[in-house]
Parts: C-alpha cells; structure tokens; sequence
C-alpha cells in the first residue's frame, strides 16, 4: 500500500474523498480495517491507520470481524495488485485473488451472513478460481462487482453506444503491456461497448492471440479492421514521435457466440486506451477512454461504483461481464502459449444484458 498503487487508489479516496470531474464526493463510509500481504519499502497503510485510527490486522479473518468472531463490516474491498507474486510461462500474473477471496467467503459462512465485495481487475487468471468466486457469490447471495478503471473512466466524447446497436465490429487499443494485467484493461474496456451489440451478450465461442507480422496478416484477411485502428489513433491527446510498433504488436482475436467478433490490439508507441466500434450503415464511431495521469481519477468512477453496491445491494457494473473476460483472458494467454493456437472457450456460455446506460464518469476529467 503505497503511493500511487491500486491499493491507494482505491483505499484512499475511502478516506479522504474523491473527485469526479468538478464535483466532490465526501467519504462515503468509515474504513473499519485493514489487512495487508506484502509491506512495501514506502508502505503508507500503517500511517494512514494512525491517521486515521483504524487497525491494521494480522489476517483477512481479524479484518472482517474485528475481534467479535463473527462479520463485522459492511462491505469488503479486495485489492490484490502490485507485490512479488510470481508470473507463470503464459505471462500470467500469479496474484492470489482466489485465495484472499475463499478466505472472505469462509468467514461469511461461519457467520451465517455476508456483504458486498469489490474484486480489482479480473477475478482470477484462472478459469476455474473465476467461475468459483462468481458461484459464491450466488450461493452466498451476496453483491459482487470487480473489474477494472479503464471502462468507467472518462470518455472523449462520451460516447455510449444505445442498448441493441446493430454493431459490424469493434477494437480496443492499448500500449505494450502483453502480460494478463495489461490485455485485460484492453479487452474489458472492449467488452463495455460490444455488450450493448444487439440481442445483449450471448457469451464467447473462441479466442486467439497474434504476435508481429501475424497480427497485419489477420488484417488483411479481413480478421480485423485496419479502419477501426486509424479511426481509434486519431483520438490520440498523446502526440509521440514513436509510431505505433507493428513488429511488435500482439492482438487478441474474440469470436462471441452470436457470430460478432471483435479484437484487442496491444501497440507500442501508443499509450492510451481508445475504443473503435462500427455500426452498421455508419461510419466508424471512436472514443478516447481518458487517464488522468497526474492524479489517478479514473478510479473516482469505480469507487462511486462501489459505495453505490454497498449502499444498495446493487452493484453499479455487471460482475458477468468480468467473469466473461476473465475466462477468454485465460484462453487468450493460453493461445499465446501454444504459438496462436486458436482456442475453444464452450465454457464461456455467459449471458447478460447491458443497462440503458453504461456507468462511467462524465465530463472532461482531471
């Protein structure tokens, strides 16, 4: 918990508030305690606890109870990112959100109740873990949301595709962080605008991850559009003189059960996220799903998400389509392994409809 980490970013604002582009939101809830794995050189948890007067405890259990043996908390916010965790051959990140989590779900059991949880980023790098935590939550009736910043952060323009657009196809473009972590900002982001495609989200059928000059071939065999991606680099704020490294690019291919089919692209040189989608009988619609840098409000959004869930039971984004994401990343970086392997995801028969309106901040961001 240091400076600048998810865990701050996310932890802080609990306790000192948050902006959302002009507006101001006071702390929404007490911050009852806090549990951390690995204490970084620069750690800012223990101050704040003393600042702030809260404890910071020697388990996940003591966290949530308090020292009454039963749940104690209202609502539990799971940061698992950053620390030395290791990395496996397929480039996944190892972070043991499931294991945080299983601990989380044993103490709702032993106290016959439970409460809304919030899990950063995808739910696991592994299927099974994901599909697990997602059952728990059913099983246990409790809320659930995870998921990344990048959806719900600012959008220049805001643009929200309407619920049911009959959509041709859609790319997300991110920079150069091949790992899971990376292509999932990318492939989340992606999954915020095709979810509202026509007849709702049906699941995915199969995924594919290219490297190098096998990404510009599956352009040119129609696999994805070249259209999309110059559509998308025009609402670049970010002028480089790097252009954008098609040695080294990676894309992720996705074909959705109902037929669509869309692609992640990971390009060095760029360093923003930018989404492109075509809609049938127009030209291609792009927007700039934008980072504040300077002061990490594209967390602002996400965390409004979260009070809104434990103030309500409802949770502000769809925790399927996370689910959804995290199963193809798993199947993404499992192509990556096997050389471009195109990989059979039945498993992801994952339907949902999206809201009227997608939650993400509105305005211009700072």
């Amino acid at each position: 918990y240091h400076v600048r980490s998810h865990s701050d970013n996310f932890i802080t604002r609990f306790l000192e508030g948050y902006w959302i582009h002009e507006k101001f939101y006071e702390p929404p809830f007490t911050v009852a305690s806090l549990w951390i794995d690995q204490i970084h050189p620069a750690d800012i948890g223990h101050r704040l606890s003393h600042a702030y007067n809260f404890p910071v405890t020697k388990s996940i259990a003591d966290a949530l109870t308090l020292n009454t043996g039963k749940l104690a908390v209202d609502g539990v916010v799971l940061v698992c990112e950053h620390g030395t965790y290791p990395e496996n051959e397929r480039h996944q990140h190892l972070y043991p959100r499931f294991e945080f989590f299983e601990q989380v779900v044993n103490v709702f059991k032993q106290s016959g109740r439970s409460c809304p949880v919030f899990v950063d980023k995808h739910l696991s790098y592994d299927w099974k873990k994901a599909r697990q935590m997602f059952k728990w939550s059913r099983d246990l009736k409790f809320p659930l949301m995870a998921g990344s910043s990048v959806p719900v952060t600012f959008r220049r323009p805001e643009y929200d595709p309407p619920v049911n657009s009959d959509l041709e196809s859609a790319l997300s473009i991110g920079g150069d962080w091949v790992g899971d972590g990376g292509i999932f900002h990318i492939f989340e982001t992606l999954q915020a605008f095709v979810e509202r495609r026509k007849g709702g989200e049906s699941g995915i059928r199969a995924v594919q991850l290219l490297k190098g000059d096998e990404v510009w071939k599956a352009a040119q065999q129609g696999l994805w559009s070249r259209d999309l991606l110059d559509t998308a680099l025009a609402r670049r704020l970010k002028s480089s003189d790097q252009k954008p490294g098609e040695k080294t690019a990676v894309l992720g291919l996705i074909e959705y059960r109902d037929g669509f089919k869309a692609a992640t692209l990971s390009l060095s040189g760029v360093s923003e996220y930018i989404v492109a989608v075509k809609p049938k009988g127009l030209p291609p619609q792009a927007t700039l799903c934008y980072i504040p840098i300077e002061n990490s409000n594209n967390f602002s959004m996400l965390v409004h998400g979260i009070t809104q869930m434990v103030a309500t039971g409802q949770p502000a984004i769809d925790v399927r389509r996370t689910l959804l994401v995290s199963g193809a990343l798993t199947g993404l970086m499992e192509s990556g392994f096997q050389k471009g392997k195109r990989i059979e995801t039945p498993e992801l028969k994952i339907a949902y409809k999206a809201p009227q309106h997608s939650w993400f901040a509105k305005g211009e961001g700072s």
